[in-house]
């Protein structure tokens, strides 16, 4: 299984990278996690975007969604024609968020076969997937990816959350957002139920015993220097994604 960093900065796309998504691969099957904005584009660098096998979309916020808006305009002009309709799963109202990030369009039924994300297993191609509702404003999962042996974890947007310790826990790798730094001095505290700092994503790691810590969704206005060394007193080998970094798992 490969993963590869399209796009991992937090809350909207930064200097340095679009917003969040991944890109993970096995057999052949090229499987998505979150399109956010400014994503597209930058995936179209790793791989072929109309032959994509399926999206997961982890919540509907515009940095985590917004760019299946661009992938229907792109399978439907492309001037190579249509390529058949692609999984979509994402949480309840994915259909009519997408929608209205496409003025004019009524259907995405020609591009996505639609179904609703929820806490659960299901498969997709040669992946096993789990998903988990965690801590955050809307409804948000994390979803823990298996194949040929191995698994990854993806955290999704969540505050501190034991149903994402649970659900990472074994895996060879978690990828998790860190999009706080623990406030010093007059700083002012961090809003509850929403992200995760460095710290807490290690902490995270640590109690799920996974094999390998990424931080990722770390805002643009944040110092991701920062970000890794409160995580590294939790998690000593914590490592920062960019975006275009792979790994294999």
């Amino acid at each position: 299984m490969k993963l590869t960093v399209v796009g991992c900065s937090g809350s909207g796309p930064g200097p340095d990278s679009p917003a969040s998504c991944y890109l993970v691969e096995h057999d052949g099957f090229r499987l998505v996690l979150d399109l956010g904005n400014g994503s597209l584009g930058q995936l179209a660098r790793y791989t072929d975007v109309r032959a994509l096998d399926a999206v997961v979309l982890s919540h509907l916020h515009a940095d985590h969604c917004l760019d299946t808006a661009s992938l229907m305009v792109v399978h439907r002009f492309h001037p190579a024609g249509q390529p058949p309709p692609i999984s979509l799963t994402g949480p309840p109202g994915t259909t009519e968020r997408v929608l209205a990030a496409d003025a004019g369009s009524r259907t995405l039924h020609d591009v996505f076969t639609v179904s609703d994300l929820g806490a659960g297993t299901w498969e997709l191609g040669p992946f096993q997937l789990q998903a988990a509702r965690v801590s955050h404003p809307i409804e948000t999962y994390a979803v823990r990816v298996s194949a040929g042996g191995t698994s990854l974890t993806y955290s999704a947007d969540t505050g501190p959350c034991a149903a994402l310790a649970e659900l990472a826990r074994g895996s060879d790798l978690l990828l998790c957002e860190a999009s706080h730094v623990d406030p010093a001095g007059d700083e002012p505290a961090n809003p509850p139920n929403l992200h995760l700092s460095g710290r807490e994503a290690a902490e995270h790691a640590a109690a799920a015993g996974v094999g390998r810590l990424l931080l990722t969704h770390i805002p643009m206005w944040n110092d991701r220097t920062r970000v890794l060394a409160e995580a590294a007193a939790a998690f000593p080998a914590a490592e920062l994604v960019s975006s275009g970094s792979s790994y294999d798992i």
